[in-house]
């Protein structure tokens, strides 16, 4: 294949674009935040907390919307075995953004907290905290790794340049502007990315259906032309399944750094929903364009094209149907733009997800963990450090992994099963403790574990009502696969296991230890007997002094820096009182 010259030019452009606008981004808001006495480390990880509509609309649409959602989308539909029927992400992406804003961004922002990880070591304490920073860490880096490798494959399609050196340069770039601004760089890019996105995808669809070799998309819906019509079609043996994975992007979408991260960067709780809301909406939007390109790709005769007379699920490049679309049913001068908008897609997913493991690490791992007396400058470097090396870890799989895609579907399973039952318990349920925490960790990962993971060939030791041993064949090959596939579904048990586990233990270890059954030298995690935890539980602003009252904290000595405000009670349960810190009068608009 030539060199796509336009595809090159416009990775240049757009990359430069990009590059330019987080250095911008990161300069105008260098002093944010340290007019109010806010720590610079805080500014990097929430953005001074004084994101406006505007620009917060864009990136907590950008939570979602980026490489693996518009190529996903695109995928599903395309698929002769799945269709719009199993295109679950843009619905299901958007009533988590809803769900969300209705139940979770409030309490959280309104409580001040940095991370999401700050109410579990709040209540549980760091041990619990550095557990639960462990899945919420894979799926950011493995969430990171799966978009740059989709990247790399998509550059292969349309432009032919050395696929490891285009991914490792996609990765510097964000690595670079999110260095240099942290959030701020993040939310300004995802302006620019979503625009990119948009725009580019748009004008690329009238041109693909107007190409002679693809029929009319209506027709192709209902009626079998080239493959089974595209709108696909739920069996009733796979009712369950699909409500699990449904229900798995729902609530499992909600407990992401690369979420609460935005929600807790909003000028006010209240901005926080309506932020939620915005975006919501934002994802069935952009989510259009891909489900056309999906039926575009499922209308073509490929024989008719430059492509070949093999269609892509013959020829294993289902996945690259986005692409494929753009390069041979569109003029090069059509797909530049294209190009253009799928790397930008890749670019604000990555940069927001290394950014939120960096400042779980940071924050919950580092400061509140081991270095409770570091000073912001010390912090401030400590998230540069794991920024890069995150983000080389996150390139680094993207290019000697195969099984990428495989890691981050585990670890997206076991944020839903895992942290989203604690965070529940943790905001919403009353007298949970440290005990019933880890019975519910390992129950739910136990049972997740136990059903196996297809796409890392990872049989199962637990088989569950309704599975069925499943054949695969490799079209070019003709290599047969089996696997088992799991049509009850556990994951949506799991969590609920997880869930009632936390609540059940909470209860049978304060029953044990307030009744005298257990003596109070057994409470080894300070979970019920200690109600004052001798950690230096967190700094100022794991909830505001205006939101905490001076009678819940421990006196504060004066030598310590401004971030370490004083030590927290590690009590039976959360202030249920939610007022909203001051807003900022300095909104981003």
């Amino acid at each position: 294949m030539a060199l796509h010259v336009e595809g090159l030019v416009a990775i240049v452009i757009f990359y430069i674009v990009i590059l330019l606008v987080g250095i911008w981004a990161a300069w105008k808001n260098k002093k944010a935040g340290v007019m109010g006495g806010v720590d610079r480390s805080e500014t990097i990880m929430v953005g001074g907390r004084d994101i406006g509509l505007f620009v917060g609309g864009f990136t907590m649409t950008a939570t979602w919307v980026g490489g693996g959602y518009i190529n996903g989308t695109a995928e599903n539909v395309y698929l002769p075995d799945s269709g719009l029927a199993w295109a679950q992400a843009p619905f299901g992406y958007a009533l988590s953004l809803v769900v969300g804003g209705m139940f979770f961004a409030k309490p959280m922002r309104s409580k001040g907290y940095i991370t999401m990880l700050d109410p579990f070591q709040q209540l549980y304490g760091k041990r619990m905290g550095g557990l639960l920073f462990i899945p919420a860490l894979m799926g950011e880096i493995f969430w990171s790794a799966a978009i740059l490798s989709a990247l790399g494959a998509t550059l292969s399609v349309i432009v032919d340049i050395n696929i490891n050196m285009s991914v490792v340069i996609s990765a510097l770039i964000a690595i670079f502007y999110t260095l240099v601004g942290g959030l701020y760089s993040v939310a300004y890019t995802d302006v620019v990315q979503l625009f990119c996105i948009f725009i580019g995808l748009w004008i690329s669809v009238p041109f693909a259906l107007s190409n002679p070799a693809v029929s009319d998309i209506g027709v192709t819906a209902v009626n079998t032309v080239y493959q089974r019509p595209w709108l696909g079609k739920i069996e009733a043996s796979d009712i369950w399944m699909w409500i699990d994975n449904f229900c798995l992007l729902v609530l499992g979408g909600i407990p992401w750094q690369v979420y609460f991260q935005r929600v807790l960067s909003a000028s006010s709780a209240t901005y926080a929903q309506v932020l939620s809301f915005l975006a919501a909406f934002g994802c069935l939007i952009m989510a259009v364009p891909s489900v056309l390109i999906g039926a575009i790709g499922a209308s073509t005769d490929w024989n008719r094209t430059s492509y070949g007379s093999l269609s892509p699920t013959e020829k294993e490049e289902s996945d690259l149907i986005l692409p494929i679309v753009l390069q041979y049913l569109c003029p090069p001068y059509i797909s530049f733009f294209g190009l253009g908008a799928v790397s930008a897609a890749v670019m604000s997913s990555a940069d927001s997800s290394i950014l939120s493991a960096s400042s779980m690490f940071a924050r919950n791992i580092y400061q509140l963990s081991f270095r409770q007396l570091a000073s912001d400058r010390e912090i401030i470097w400590v998230m540069r450090i794991t920024i890069f090396v995150f983000g080389a870890l996150a390139t680094s799989l993207a290019l000697l992994t195969g099984t990428v895609y495989g890691l981050w579907y585990l670890s997206s399973d076991l944020v839903y099963v895992i942290i989203f039952p604690q965070l529940i318990c943790v905001l919403f349920v009353k007298a949970t403790n440290t005990y019933g925490s880890v019975a519910g960790y390992i129950c739910g990962l136990l049972l997740r574990i136990g059903g196996g993971e297809p796409y890392l060939r990872v049989p199962p030791f637990i088989y569950y009502p309704g599975w069925t041993q499943m054949k695969k064949v490799n079209h070019l090959t003709h290599e047969a696969e089996y696997y088992i596939r799991q049509r009850f579904p556990f994951k949506t048990v799991s969590m609920l296991a997880s869930f009632l586990g936390n609540i059940a233990f909470s209860y049978l270890a304060k029953y044990l230890f307030e009744s005298g059954k257990l003596l109070p030298k057994y409470d080894f995690l300070d979970g019920v007997v200690s109600k004052h935890s001798k950690e230096i539980m967190d700094k100022t602003t794991l909830m505001n002094s205006d939101n905490i009252t001076l009678a819940e904290m421990f006196p504060v000595k004066s030598q310590l820096s401004t971030t370490l405000a004083g030590t927290f009670v590690n009590k039976e349960e959360l202030d249920d009182k939610e007022t909203s810190p001051d807003s900022s009068n300095n909104k981003i608009n």
